[in-house]
């Protein structure tokens, strides 16, 4: 079953047209048990959209996404019925994984690395890629697209990449969380390569930074990870597509122009840095969001542990900051300010929100991946209109 919004999406349409068909019979709406939301058949709705396009043969490869994955509400993603917010500070970024690519969590398998050796000269985004890369050569059967051994292979390769950033990543903290403490976890080594003297609350505020980042929907990145999927790519070649989209600075790279902002408003005051930040770049990085209409629910689980870990110098210069965005009614801010705050507060380098973002998108595009093994293969056609340009 569709929600409303997910059903207009599908459809093309606004909610009033959504509803306009209802109205005159073309839709069947079902009120959910509690009353409070609409819901509708996905058959239903795509065979009107079939019709909405005239039923032409051209259109019947072009593919109809439905995901049984996360679904995102106005309280943040929520991964198969259990929202983001609430694993964010209740387990550890496996957990979440897991509960991602087969609906359980706690039964896990080893996250263990590929030994590597990357050169020295790459930075974190080239190594991330390369340590894929790699790993991807080094697997005798990379080719093995049943269910458990991409799950196998996606634990490896999380510990892969992490063990292959700079960084010491000696000695990594323990996590604690939910009441739990956790050895050698992916936070925990994460941490160890990013921040310079990792402590247990800085842990378990990249754990849920990685756990609210871990996936998005169809986010750009997810659909290049599906269109592999459906050629049947294997899991490394489908991943280095996800990784080839999150490295554009208006995806993966947006956190580390918000990290600029927050700099630049320590060094010059709120007001000039948003003022020459506008003046520039013609809008705030870490503001807005395309699906959440104020604040970015996952920036607030963040933006509390920020609080916890930053000095009362940069809790302010944040405060500051959000303050004069209201104050001019400046879209909220958005997971993207959240992960650039962390950076700043743990010390860490102005991509350090980068290479989070991506670690943590991995088992958001694993899941995806698995769930489109299990379509019909090549299914996504999209259709040109040819036109001469000058």
């Amino acid at each position: 079953m569709l929600h409303s919004q997910e059903a207009a999406r599908s459809l093309g349409v606004k909610l009033p047209t959504l509803y306009a068909y209802v109205s005159r019979g073309l839709l069947a709406s079902h009120p959910e048990p509690d009353g409070r939301r609409s819901l509708f058949v996905a058959d239903e709705v795509e065979a009107l959209a079939r019709r909405s396009r005239g039923g032409r043969a051209t259109e019947t490869r072009l593919a109809t996404v439905t995901t049984g994955t996360t679904q995102l509400r106005d309280d943040g993603p929520v991964y198969r019925g259990v929202p983001a917010t609430a694993l964010a500070t209740s387990g550890p970024y496996e957990d979440a994984a897991e509960l991602l690519w087969q609906g359980d969590r706690g039964r896990t398998g080893p996250w263990e690395p590929v030994r590597l050796r990357p050169p020295g000269s790459l930075g974190p985004s080239d190594r991330l890629r390369w340590a894929v890369l790699m790993a991807g050569a080094r697997d005798p059967l990379r080719s093995d697209l049943r269910p458990t051994s991409v799950r196998a292979t996606a634990r490896r390769l999380v510990a892969t990449v992490v063990r292959a950033l700079p960084g010491p990543g000696a000695g990594a903290p323990a996590l604690e969380v939910g009441g739990r403490r956790y050895e050698g976890s992916v936070a925990g080594e994460l941490a160890a390569h990013v921040a310079p003297t990792p402590d247990a609350a800085l842990v378990r505020a990249v754990n849920a930074a990685l756990v609210l980042l871990a996936d998005h929907e169809l986010a750009t990145s997810t659909v290049a990870v599906r269109v592999a999927a459906s050629t049947r790519a294997d899991l490394y070649d489908a991943l280095l597509a996800g990784l080839g989209v999150v490295a554009g600075p208006l995806h993966g790279g947006a956190s580390q122009l918000a990290y600029g902002l927050l700099r630049d408003a320590e060094r010059l005051g709120a007001e000039r840095a948003l003022d020459d930040t506008l003046r520039w770049q013609r809008r705030l990085p870490g503001f807005g969001h395309t699906v959440y209409r104020g604040t970015d629910p996952r920036f607030t689980v963040l933006k509390e542990m920020v609080d916890e870990i930053g000095s009362a110098d940069r809790r302010r210069t944040l405060d500051g900051v959000l303050a004069l965005a209201a104050e001019r009614a400046i879209p909220g801010p958005n997971v993207d300010l959240g992960l650039a705050a962390l950076a700043l507060a743990g010390g860490m380098p102005e991509d350090a929100g980068r290479t989070i973002f991506t670690i943590a998108r991995v088992a958001g595009w694993t899941a995806h991946y698995l769930e489109e093994l299990q379509e019909r293969p090549v299914r996504y056609r999209a259709r040109a209109v040819y036109a001469t340009r000058p």
